[in-house]
């Protein structure tokens, strides 16, 4: 067995306007996990685009076991035994499970597609997982927790020799990372190369043998996890030390902008009761499948109500659609950008101004110069890195094209902005600038109610927290009696036991 499974030697790569990659090298040895950090942008994606075949770089070589390999297509780097989960799941909303687990790889049987054999193998998987799910079940009945776990099964299914795991735990429930952990054990103790890129970094830390760090695509340092700690990583990421992960400010409140009594969804929330006021930052906290992210879409119009009252600056509203929304003053930043976000194919400069049309357009036409101004001096003030107004967002990194989207937001001018996950999938530096710009939101009188599954990001950024367990409110949490384990407890419906083990 060869020192190093996978090696890439002087990879480079350009796009118009930007050079992703320079000069980068980079190798991972088998049964070992390599964590590949940098800032959004970095360079990650690019290179792990390029193992994968959906890339092609300009210059460089790729070795698997110290033999040269030419990666033209994800479908021959299944067969050369590399297998990539993508933080922006790429799947068929209409395709089942069974269909899913060998797409790209259909087994044949006398010329035909083998389903008896797809189907067989697909209800061993979800059996032997102990997963809730039909075989013939279409995924777009599934979560995005739900997707990422059955992407997860599927590479460990076809025995990958290299395994990319790209964000694999921003979108799954704390049992579901702890199941893929003990899965990436079993793995590395069967020889797998594993490359794990997270912004998570106590995950880094618990599971990486190495670190390599990317910024402005070029490899920093790699060096073994042990002789790193967590401020040495994230220094080394954006070229400067942050002395304040959470730039939190007190902030006087208003009046109540956002209201809603007695919300309910058939099988989904029910009694949903909660009030955000101007100048706070209120947080949705709850375990995967506890309804946060339904109650704001409901909220937002995208998905009916059966029941309730919506109350935006003391009046009674109604809302059943995001046009009524944005109307009324509210704004969402969805959990999943690629299906609820962006539109990959327009370039970001459309999709900033697509919540505002009616500032660019008037007098029966576009005034493009207006727009530019517009957009430019909102993408300054976020800092997004793009070569240009007319480049396609889906070609921007997760933190560009979740600061396109805010300002996409912004140049609508909300009372009330609902932010899901806002911070998935994205770096420390990106995640920093995004806090400071929802505390200048609150100090404009801006109300945000904000979904997150990091405790700490809660934590650290909201004045008051609701907690939702199994569809309904379970508890609300000042400031002052913040913790982690107030907030899992009421998560869990369990606060009774905590508060009396808080108190003896």
């Amino acid at each position: 067995m060869s020192d190093f499974r996978l090696r890439v030697e002087g990879v480079e790569k350009s796009f118009p306007g930007l050079k992703a990659l320079r000069n980068v090298s980079f190798a991972v040895r088998p049964g070992t996990v390599h964590a590949l950090c940098g800032e959004n942008g970095a360079g990650k994606s690019t290179l792990m685009k390029i193992i994968n075949g959906l890339y092609q770089p300009d210059a460089g070589e790729i070795y698997l076991d110290e033999k040269p390999i030419k990666v033209k297509s994800p479908i021959q780097a299944h067969a050369l035994g590399i297998a990539m989960i993508a933080q922006e799941l790429n799947y068929v909303p209409q395709m089942t499970i069974a269909e899913n687990f060998f797409l790209g790889r259909l087994p044949m049987k006398a010329g035909r597609v083998d389903w008896k054999f797809i189907r067989s193998e697909a209800r061993q998987i979800i059996d032997r997982e102990g997963l809730p799910y039909s075989v013939d079940q279409k995924l777009s009945t599934l979560t995005v927790s739900d997707i990422q776990m059955l992407e997860i099964e599927r590479a460990i299914y076809h025995k990958a020799d290299v395994l990319i795991m790209d964000e694999p735990t921003s979108a799954i429930a704390h049992q579901d990372v702890e199941n893929l952990f003990r899965k990436i054990e079993v793995l590395r103790s069967r020889g797998v190369a594993i490359i794990y890129i997270s912004h998570k970094m106590d995950e880094v830390f618990r599971i990486a043998d190495d670190i390599t760090i990317l910024r402005d695509g070029q490899v920093v340092s790699t060096d073994p996890a042990a002789e790193l700690d967590l401020d040495e990583v994230i220094a080394r990421m954006v070229g400067r030390k942050l002395e304040n992960q959470y730039p939190k400010e007190e902030v006087p409140l208003g009046d109540v902008v956002l209201k809603v009594s007695d919300l309910h969804r058939e099988h989904t929330f029910t009694d949903i009761n909660l009030h955000v006021r101007a100048g706070e930052i209120v947080g949705l906290a709850g375990l995967v499948g506890a309804g946060r992210s339904e109650t704001i879409q409901s909220i937002f119009g995208l998905d009916p109500l059966d029941g309730g009252v919506v109350r935006v600056n003391g009046k009674d509203v109604t809302i059943s659609n995001p046009q009524q929304a944005i109307r009324n003053g509210l704004a969402l930043l969805s959990e999943d950008r690629r299906l609820m976000g962006i539109v990959p194919i327009l370039s970001i400069k459309r999709n900033a101004t697509l919540a505002s049309l009616q500032k660019v357009i008037h007098g029966g036409r576009a005034h493009p110069r207006e727009e530019d101004a517009l957009v430019t001096e909102y993408f300054t003030a976020m800092a997004v890195k793009a070569p240009g107004l007319e480049t396609p967002i889906q070609s921007l990194s997760g933190g560009n094209q979740q600061k396109v989207l805010l300002a996409k937001w912004l140049l609508a001018d909300p009372e009330v902005l609902l932010l899901d996950e806002p911070t998935r999938g994205i770096d420390v530096g990106a995640k920093f600038e995004i806090y400071r710009l929802m505390t200048k939101l609150a100090q404009e009188g801006k109300g945000l109610l904000m979904v997150s599954s990091e405790l700490p990001e809660l934590i650290g950024m909201c004045d008051r927290i609701y907690v939702m367990s199994a569809g309904r409110l379970t508890g609300e949490i000042p400031r002052a009696e913040f913790s982690q384990e107030r907030i899992l407890a009421y998560a869990m419906n369990q606060i009774p036991e905590i508060v009396q083990g808080e108190s003896s």
